[in-house]
């Protein structure tokens, strides 16, 4: 008999073909919900960002100016409080909040999340605050697949897919890169990869870059050069800013997170004072150094500029871009980061071959760099390297990119890695979850012999079941749960929950069929 019929569920619709196929219609819709939704927002943002820049450049150098557009600076810090008190779940970037949903730890009011956010995003780009679009699309993207899920009046379970597929729609409209969409949601939100999830998350992101491309015709956030492949002699400066980029990403997330700690300190209800200083600062950069302004779009044609930029002007853009972007995402404030970070990652690169030009490198791939340390910066931070390497591919146009972009991507996320700093996205779905880490855990576990693992799927068997309440197979024990990258020692009474990595000990010679018991158990499902 089945595990479904032995635990009385309802019948899984994940084998059958009818559903199959109604996850390509159903991942479709959701992507052009998606895709519209977050096609307003794009040009939303880029309407106030021009706004900004014709009202800052009027103002400058007008005393009586500048005081009003501190003034108006208030007014909108004003708003975006409010906003934020009536819907919190629209804090920071919307990327742990939509790994919350997925995971069954969140259920956000989608309808009030999309207006919040889009209005919040318009607000914080008028106020030229260091913040990307990318999260926040991602999130209104995943909040589209929720509002698509009630109509269509599905259950929890598939309601978790079209989230994901949402979020994939997402990030594809924000970039113009569905592959880069397709990956970041298995890879950074769902992480699982089973082929209903794949179906309707390409259909998703397909349709949503189709509306956003062909339909409505929005030109592309970002592109970059890639000239030709570089000779084999100079892949000693591939792997060299592999390295600088693997070693920056983990200072990235130590300083981002620091940041953040800093804020903490300001008291719970005194926390609408947070936004104050990244409101204040961004007036003052507003009229001393516009470029650091906003996503970073003036940064990008400093990159693309005919005449390369010195080694000092690089990394003075990269440190002031680094610290207001720091500041501003630190405070809770309603953007995200994804679109600092390319940028950050451009400037990386670029300044790694100025210095590289001077032990040999030819100035002709100077632009190279750039798009690689788009890449490296990308893995080392969010540690999803094939997620790097297909959006490099895609700003690019091109293939000769592959070999270097991955080795960079790789070198980079395995560096970061070693260094023992969290992920970026996963230490603040941790945040967010209230996760702990236990001192000790993970020697607690060493030198253990027959060690094996297995991930809770999203509606499987496993999913809300207590440690005690589940049929262990003989010999085995349960050491360790692995839960938005933090490790905990569970105990009888402790929950599991979807996207769990179990770390479990077999009896000698017993491990491959507990392993096989145990997947059937952790394997996603999604029912009626």
């Amino acid at each position: 008999m089945s595990d479904q019929a032995t635990t009385g569920d309802p019948v899984s619709r994940r084998l059958s073909r009818r559903f199959q196929v109604s996850l390509v219609w159903e991942g479709a819709l959701v992507g052009l919900v998606g895709g519209g939704v977050v096609t307003l927002y794009r040009l939303a943002l880029s309407g106030a960002e021009r706004l900004l820049r014709s009202l800052t450049r009027d103002l400058a150098g007008s005393l009586l100016g500048m005081l009003g557009w501190f003034a108006l600076l208030g007014v909108l810090y004003a708003v975006v409080s409010a906003l934020l008190r009536w819907e919190p779940a629209t804090s920071g970037s919307g990327i742990p909040q939509v790994d919350a949903e997925v995971l069954g730890r969140l259920d956000a009011p989608w309808a009030r999340v999309i207006p919040a956010k889009f209005v919040e995003g318009t607000l914080l780009a008028l106020s030229g605050l260091s913040l990307g679009r990318e999260g926040p699309s991602v999130q209104l993207g995943g909040m589209s697949g929720k509002a698509v899920s009630r109509a269509l009046r599905r259950r929890r379970g598939e309601e978790r897919l079209l989230v994901t597929c949402g979020a994939a729609a997402g990030m594809s409209a924000a970039f113009h890169a569905p592959l880069t969409g397709v990956l970041f949601a298995l890879e950074e939100i769902h992480k699982e990869f089973t082929a209903p999830l794949i179906i309707s998350v390409m259909c998703s992101a397909v349709a949503s870059d189709f509306l956003v491309s062909q339909v409505i015709g929005v030109e592309p956030v970002l592109s970059l050069a890639f000239i030709t492949n570089l000779p084999h002699v100079d892949y000693l400066f591939v792997v060299a800013l592999g390295l600088v980029c693997g070693l920056l990403g983990a200072l990235h997330n130590r300083g981002m997170f620091a940041t953040q700690r800093l804020y903490a300190l300001i008291p719970e209800r005194l926390g609408a004072l947070r936004l104050v200083v990244p409101f204040a600062l961004a007036g003052v950069v507003a009229f001393s150094w516009p470029e650091l302004m906003c996503g970073g779009d003036a940064i990008v044609d400093v990159l693309q500029a005919s005449a390369f930029p010195s080694l000092a002007a690089l990394l003075a853009l990269l440190l002031g871009k680094y610290a207001f972007t720091a500041v501003c995402f630190g405070s809770g404030a309603p953007g995200g980061t994804l679109f600092p970070l390319v940028v950050l990652g451009g400037l990386v690169g670029g300044a790694f071959s100025v210095v590289a030009m001077r032990l040999g490198l030819p100035p002709l791939f100077c632009p190279n760099f750039v798009a690689l340390g788009v890449a490296g910066l990308f893995a080392g931070v969010v540690r999803a390297p094939v997620t790097a390497v297909v959006l490099v591919f895609e700003l690019t146009g091109s293939l000769d990119a592959l070999l270097s972009v991955t080795i960079v991507s790789i070198l980079a996320y395995v560096v970061s890695s070693l260094t023992g700093v969290d992920a970026f996205y996963e230490h603040l779905l941790s945040g967010l979850l209230g996760t702990t880490r236990p001192t000790g855990a993970a020697e607690a576990v060493e030198g253990e012999k027959d060690l094996g693992s297995v991930r809770v799927g999203a509606g499987s068997r496993l999913e809300g079941m207590r440690v005690k309440d589940v049929p262990w197979p003989d010999g085995v024990r349960v050491l360790i749960v692995e839960r938005a990258g933090q490790r905990l020692v569970p105990t009888g009474d402790t929950v599991l929950l979807a996207s769990d990595e179990l770390l479990f000990i077999a009896a000698s010679g017993t491990l491959g069929d507990a392993s096989l018991k145990l997947s059937l158990m952790g394997e996603q499902r999604v029912r009626e």
